[in-house]
């Protein structure tokens, strides 16, 4: 009986076995099948190498944009880190608001601005395209300033959006802790809108600057400098936070409250500015290998650069001055990333954190509150990346480009310096114009700062009715302890930034 029910058994596994075999044998035939049936296709009506090369630049323009996009995250660490923690709330509300308002009114007006073709208008501003409107197989006609590049329209948007929103979050590196939310709204409509697109367009656009032949591959003077100069005419006309300088107008250092988030924020940057440079290319093209090189060496350069004028100035290491320098170097190197050698990048990366340290000194002491180091970091920076064109640009690359002359260094002599300066005075001497009289309007109307009991509690707590840090800051508030909240008598700085507000 035992030996019976032992054969059965061994019968039974036998054809589960059988059947477990034929079932993965059917299972491996289907995926077989159904993997072939592409290939069956293919064969008959494949796609051109062409194709498959429109796919990765597309691809890769796509992958380079979300990477800038990312860096706001990074804009909002770094902003966080050197704020204090009662206004740290202010600082993503504001950075949410202004990657919005960007990216819709990119999508109306600036892009067309910027990149379309304006006819006898066309070497100041585009006048075609509003709100990506094309006519069919139009593209290239309409955006003549992008045509060289023939990745859908939808990437080309995506990818210069990004750059319009990096170039309007350096605005408010300089402006923090006292600026009203209101401000930053109606600003960015009008340099995401006008500002911002018109430089846009006489450099890249296919605009004056362009004809003359004006270096900026990724955006020094067009994103960075812009960027700093519609920053410095605010903080001029907005003045210095309360408690900045003493009685006698000596500068007062005002720490941020969490430095490892502003490293944080540094490192963020530098990864984005991976997308931001090779990016430019707007395809995947092997020079993008040698772009990221130039990038990266420049942004270790600046770390050094910085750190070593931290050290001779103060005998000490400064944390983030190092942050700062990397973040030089990288708007320097924004410029001449694609025209200049490896050993080039690591010259213009250092001198731009040296240049940034002696800047943030120098305008700290004439009384320009600047918490983030943004005028120095993307203003000079970007001075300085854009003449470096006019240095170093090697006559190899000068060529393969097609854009320019080659650098001083190079036997170029200053022809290309030349054009470079100019593009510096006038791009950054509009912007600055520009964006005093927007800002001149606002404080003229709705006023551009909170009041000073306002700025002394935060401004989490007033213009947004929350606290970045509720466990530790609404305690203190309640309290009337370490925010300023206490009722004491306002010093002659507060009463004089009351009566100018």
């Amino acid at each position: 009986m035992a030996h019976r029910l032992c054969t059965q058994r061994t019968y039974f596994v036998s054809k589960k076995e059988e059947l477990l075999r034929r079932l993965a044998l059917l299972t491996f035939a289907t995926l077989i099948l159904v993997l072939a049936l592409p290939a069956l296709a293919f064969a008959q009506d494949g796609p051109t190498v062409a194709d498959l090369s429109l796919a990765m630049d597309t691809v890769w323009v796509i992958v380079a944009a979300c990477l800038v996009l990312f860096m706001q995250a990074g804009f909002a660490m770094l902003e966080v880190g050197f704020s204090r923690m009662k206004n740290v709330g202010s600082v993503v509300a504001k950075i949410l608001v202004n990657l919005a308002i960007a990216a819709l009114l990119f999508w109306a007006v600036g892009f067309a601005f910027a990149f379309s073709d304006g006819g006898a208008l066309n070497s100041i501003i585009g006048t075609q395209g509003f709100f990506l409107g094309v006519p069919e197989g139009q593209v290239n006609s309409v955006f003549a300033g992008l045509s060289w590049t023939q990745v859908p329209l939808s990437a080309k948007f995506l990818f210069q959006v990004a750059f319009c929103a990096v170039s309007l979050a350096i605005v408010w590196g300089t402006m923090l802790e006292r600026t009203k939310f209101a401000v930053y709204v109606v600003f960015a409509v009008v340099f995401a809108g006008l500002i911002y697109p018109l430089v846009g367009h006489w450099i890249w656009g296919g605009g004056w600057l362009g004809s003359l032949g004006m270096q900026d591959f990724a955006g020094s003077t067009v994103v960075h400098l812009s960027g700093a100069m519609a920053a410095l005419a605010g903080t001029l006309l907005l003045g210095p936070r309360l408690g900045k300088y003493d009685d006698d107008g000596n500068p007062v250092t005002i720490p941020g409250h969490n430095m490892p988030l502003a490293v944080l924020g540094v490192l963020i940057l530098w990864i984005g500015w991976f997308g931001f440079n090779p990016g430019s290319t707007m395809a995947a093209d092997p020079a993008i290998a040698d772009i990221a090189l130039t990038t990266n060496l420049a942004a270790a350069a600046g770390v050094l650069g910085a750190m070593a004028m931290s050290y001779a100035y103060r005998r000490n290491v400064d944390v983030g001055m190092g942050g700062n320098g990397a973040i030089a170097a990288l708007v320097a190197i924004t410029a001449p990333c694609a025209f200049v050698a490896p050993w080039a990048s690591i010259v213009i990366g250092f001198v731009a954190g040296i240049v940034m340290y002696a800047t943030l000194v120098y305008v700290d002491k004439i009384g320009v509150d600047d918490p983030l180091g943004a005028i120095a970091a993307h203003g000079m920076g970007g001075i300085w990346g854009t003449l470096s064109c006019g240095l170093f640009t090697t006559t190899a690359l000068a060529e393969s480009s097609g854009i320019g002359q080659p650098g001083l260094f190079y036997g170029g002599g200053f022809a290309q310096l030349g054009v470079q300066a100019l593009g510096i005075v006038c791009a950054g001497g509009f912007v600055f114009l520009a964006s005093l009289a927007v800002f001149a309007a606002l404080k003229a109307t709705i006023g551009i700062r909170v009041k000073p009991d306002q700025e002394l509690d935060g401004l989490d707590i007033h213009e947004h009715g929350v606290f970045g840090y509720p466990d530790l800051v609404a305690t203190d508030h309640q309290n009337g302890n370490g925010n300023g909240s206490s009722r004491r008598s306002p010093t002659p700085a507060e009463r004089a930034a009351e009566s100018t507000t």
